[in-house]
């Protein structure tokens, strides 16, 4: 006999949880620069302007050292208008703009500036 607690379970909860689970991360986007393959995910339900758990894995085409990172969305204060990503790692800042560029500051200094070009996941 099928005990209905189990069928609820397996058949209407458990999938209902994986489709949520799902949901509220938005996606993950790949960018490739001339020394850096960067990995950027955000961990926020879809439609959320600002996001504050976005992840950062770059890894360095020459060495394969890799570098993980959490930081945010960056928006306009006024218009919310997306304007990059922002990692911070002790006095090194960095940032993933709409087009793609990576720019790395050390303090407010830009030690590193390269263009990326989106990859497929």
């Amino acid at each position: 006999m099928l005990n209905i607690n189990k069928f609820i379970f397996y058949f209407i909860l458990f999938p209902l949880a994986e489709v949520v689970a799902y949901a509220t991360v938005a996606g993950a986007e790949t960018l490739k620069t001339k020394n850096f393959e960067i990995k950027i995910t955000r961990q926020c339900a879809e439609g959320n302007v600002i996001c504050n758990r976005v992840t950062y894995i770059g890894k360095d085409s020459k060495t394969g050292k890799s570098i993980r990172l959490t930081g945010k969305t960056v928006n306009n204060p006024k218009s919310y208008t997306f304007l990059g990503y922002e990692f911070s790692n002790g006095k090194y800042r960095y940032f993933v703009n709409t087009s793609n560029v990576l720019q790395v500051y050390k303090g407010r200094q830009l030690i590193l500036e390269e263009q990326g070009v989106s990859i497929d996941n």
